[in-house]
């Protein structure tokens, strides 16, 4: 049943958004259902943000390909997420930089990095850290990253990720409280940064030092 709802869901999407092969076959493969809570299962495949506890949302099929087009991810990159959640983006994220890639991903609610931990795990996903801590700091130990993307709303492009992208690496996060646009921000060679607004959306808020109190 997963299946066939999982495959036409990916075939709506490719249709819908014009999808890449690569984003395609990785929304194509990851098997959604299996990162949302029991009670939700059914729901997996519609395509729509769910609960997961905690007062964090699993992003809508549609956010997680559009952000994955946004971030132009090749096979082999490092990438960082900010906000882990049930993992589900991440193992997206995984299958398209592929096994000689590696994907940092940084939670700040213990339980829920548990559960993507578990998640990830079970589906043979060793090609991703979850790292438990304040996402609007990034994580310098692993960094610089080629791509960076955030899964919550933030006050404005937080420093330590502009800090920690690769010159030439490309960031996608959305900005605002009340009002949120999704913005793609690349780096240029000399450490500029140059932003372009690709439309409204609706996050929860970034929580942390250079988020929101």
């Amino acid at each position: 049943m997963f299946d066939k709802q999982r495959e036409m869901l990916a075939k709506r999407l490719r249709y819908e958004l014009n999808l890449s092969d690569r984003v395609y076959e990785a929304i194509r493969k990851v098997p959604r259902h299996l990162f949302v809570p029991p009670e939700y299962r059914s729901e997996a495949y519609v395509d729509t943000p769910l609960p997961i506890g905690y007062g964090q949302t699993i992003s809508a099929p549609h956010m997680v390909a559009i952000m994955c087009e946004l971030l132009k991810l090749k096979e082999g990159e490092k990438v960082l997420e900010i906000g882990t959640g049930c993992g589900y983006h991440a193992a997206v994220v995984a299958e398209i930089v592929g096994k000689k890639g590696k994907v940092v991903t940084i939670e700040r609610i213990p339980e829920l990095a548990e559960m993507a931990k578990r998640n990830l795990e079970a589906l043979g996903y060793d090609n991703v850290l979850v790292v438990v801590g304040d996402g609007s700091k990034g994580y310098k130990p692993e960094a610089p990253y080629d791509k960076i993307y955030v899964t919550a709303s933030a006050p404005d492009v937080p420093k330590p990720l502009a800090e920690q992208l690769k010159p030439g690496g490309i960031m996608v996060l959305p900005i605002g409280r009340y009002s949120q646009w999704l913005y793609v921000v690349r780096k240029d060679e000399r450490g500029n940064l140059h932003k372009e607004n690709w439309g409204a959306v609706r996050f929860v808020l970034l929580k942390g030092e250079y988020g929101f109190d």
